[in-house]
C-alpha cells in the first residue's frame, strides 16, 4: 500500500508542478499579447484565456488536491503523528507552495477578467518561485540531516542569487533585440 501511495503522490506532484510551470509562461505571453496590433491582439489574447483555463481548472488544481490526498494518506500511513524535523520543514514549503497556487489563482482570475497588474518581467521572477519550492522541497526529501539541510540552504540561497542574475541577464539581452 505504501509503496502505491508513493507512486500516486509522486506523479501527482509532477503534474501540479507542470501546470504550476507552465500556467506563469501563459500569463508571460497573455501580458505580452496585450501590446500587439489587432487583430492579432484579441485572438491571443482570447487563445490564453482559453489555454489558461484548460491548464489550471483541468490539470493543475485537481493535480494539487490529488497530492494532497496521496500526500496526506502517505503522511498518516507512514509517519502517524511522529513527524520528523526535515519533514515538517518540508511540510513548511508545500504550504508556501500552496500559497503561491493561490497567488496565481488571483493572477488567473484577473487576466481572465483583462485585468493586467503585472509585467512580463515580474511575471518572469515570478514563474522562478516554483522553482526555488521545488528545489527546496526535493533536496529536503532526498537530505534529510541536519547537516545536509545547513548545506543545502547555502546552495539554495546561491541557486535563488544565480537565478535572479539570469533573470536579469536575459532581460538585457532581450532589450538589446530588435
Amino acid at each position: 500500500m505504501l509503496l502505491y501511495l508513493k507512486a500516486l503522490h509522486i506523479i501527482f506532484v509532477v503534474t501540479w508542478f507542470a501546470g504550476l510551470f507552465y500556467i506563469v509562461r501563459i500569463f508571460i505571453y497573455h501580458v505580452e499579447s496585450m501590446d500587439r496590433p489587432e487583430p492579432e491582439k484579441s485572438i491571443l489574447v482570447k487563445e490564453y484565456m482559453r489555454n489558461a483555463k484548460r491548464l489550471w481548472l483541468g490539470i493543475t488544481w485537481p493535480s494539487a488536491v490529488l497530492t494532497l490526498i496521496f500526500g496526506g494518506s502517505l503522511l498518516g500511513y507512514q509517519y502517524g503523528t511522529n513527524i520528523p524535523l526535515w519533514l515538517g520543514i518540508k511540510l513548511g514549503f508545500v504550504a508556501g507552495l500552496y500559497i503561491y497556487q493561490w497567488l496565481c489563482h488571483g493572477i488567473y482570475r484577473q487576466l481572465q477578467k483583462g485585468i493586467v497588474k503585472y509585467s512580463s518581467q515580474q511575471l518572469r521572477v515570478w514563474n522562478e518561485v516554483a522553482t526555488i519550492f521545488l528545489f527546496s522541497i526535493v533536496f529536503l526529501v532526498i537530505l534529510r540531516s541536519a547537516m545536509s539541510m545547513v548545506w543545502g540552504l547555502v546552495g539554495l540561497a546561491i541557486f535563488i542569487i544565480i537565478l535572479m542574475s539570469a533573470i536579469g541577464i536575459y532581460k538585457k539581452v532581450r532589450l538589446k533585440k530588435p
